[in-house]
């Protein structure tokens, strides 16, 4: 996911998407386990996606805490 895409998703987008990349790591994980996973790189993709979201989130976060005190 590029940056400027998850930042113009909203709250809840955030969260879903979080949601789902994080299922999506369970199961890599467990591919990985089992030996079935073709690219273990898809791990580590996954991981900075999951990152990158928490960051789009904290920034929107703080932004609103910003605003709301002001």
């Amino acid at each position: 996911m590029d940056l400027k895409e998850l930042r113009q998703l909203s709250g809840p987008e955030l969260a879903d998407k979080e949601k789902q990349l994080v299922q999506e790591l369970f199961n890599l994980r467990f591919q990985f386990g089992t030996g079935r996973l073709e690219n273990p790189m898809q791990i580590r993709k996954t991981k900075r996606d999951i990152a990158r979201i928490k960051t789009v989130i904290a920034e929107v976060s703080k932004k609103e805490a910003k605003a709301k005190g002001s």
